[in-house]
């Protein structure tokens, strides 16, 4: 069953600001359940048009499965800070390396970098080294973003969960639905395109309607959360993800456990492209039943139920 979803962070956690070596990134941080046996941590990139929030439901039950969670919102997107005229920040590569500062800074993994949370010391047994690293999770473009960081060095990580993201470019539909936002953005300010958005099916991670769907039944948050993200950032992801190449082969390289994660149905990428990309990386498989390209809101406890399954068989 899908959860009412909420901008309030669950009990225990706590939302701020993570400063790193590449600025402030607003985060919210769910230690891991009091009596709850450490396990690791879990960095959550949320998708286009998203933001942290949209992992609130999966905080709880990944700590009472030992895991510390931390869900970003990335540069220029909702309480992030990031330029709004200039596109170049945005670029994959740069969020990539903006990964890293948020990875270093939540486990002390760099000396130029300071965190206002205390470094994760919690799987600090030193029989491991692979317990050091962080298990990355991107939702859509947060799975772009994912990869490009895995792709350039996966060495602080211990796991890629890539949900409800595929091997390449969305769909045709999709992309024309970025497009028209992206062709709103040149013309309109954010407050317009936002009315704009509410008279028209939006891009499936957007602003507006799967949100609706999902329980987030606050317009007028949902109105705040847009009119915070950068129109830079907006139209530099929206093309990504409108000419990202297929990557497969490259991710395939990389000595590091995937997990391909979906819903049953999506019109973003198909299950079916998934199953195949899934092959392709020797990955494991979930398709969360009930759930659209949102399995994180949709059905948050079978998402985080999968999550810790296959994050628990890596320590096995």
């Amino acid at each position: 069953m899908s959860r009412p979803a909420t901008f309030v962070p669950p009990p225990g956690a706590r939302a701020y600001r993570l400063d790193t070596a590449r600025g402030e990134f607003a985060v919210i941080d769910a230690p891991v359940a009091p009596g709850t046996a450490a396990k690791g941590t879990a960095l959550l990139l949320p998708g286009y048009t998203g933001s942290k929030e949209d992992f609130i439901a999966l905080h709880e039950p990944l700590a009472a499965a030992g895991y510390r969670t931390v869900a970003v919102d990335g540069r220029g997107q909702y309480e992030s800070p990031g330029p709004k005229d200039d596109e170049t920040p945005y670029a994959l590569d740069e969020l990539a390396r903006d990964v890293f500062a948020q990875v270093d800074a939540l486990i002390g993994g760099s000396t130029n970098a300071t965190t206002s949370a205390p470094a994760d010391t919690s799987t600090d047994t030193g029989a491991d080294a692979t317990q050091h690293r962080v298990h990355l999770v991107g939702h859509s473009l947060g799975g772009l973003v994912a990869r490009a960081a895995v792709l350039l060095d996966h060495t602080r990580f211990r796991s890629l969960t890539l949900m409800s993201s595929g091997p390449a470019e969305i769909s045709p539909s999709q992309q024309q639905r970025v497009k028209l936002l992206r062709d709103g953005l040149a013309v309109m300010n954010m407050a317009q395109v936002w009315d704009a958005i509410q008279a028209l099916e939006p891009p499936e991670d957007a602003a507006g309607q799967k949100d609706l769907d999902a329980g987030l039944d606050d317009l007028e948050t949902l109105r705040k959360r847009w009119l915070l993200n950068s129109p830079a950032q907006l139209t530099a992801t929206g093309r990504q993800l409108c000419k990202e190449p297929d990557r497969v082969a490259d991710l395939a390289a990389v000595p590091l456990p995937v997990h391909v994660l979906s819903g049953e149905r999506d019109d973003t990428w198909s299950p079916a492209l998934l199953d195949e990309m899934a092959v392709r990386l020797t990955a494991h498989r979930t398709v969360v039943r009930g759930a659209e390209h949102s399995p994180n809101t949709d059905r948050p406890l079978e998402t985080a139920a999968a999550l810790a399954a296959f994050w628990h068989q890596l320590d096995q």
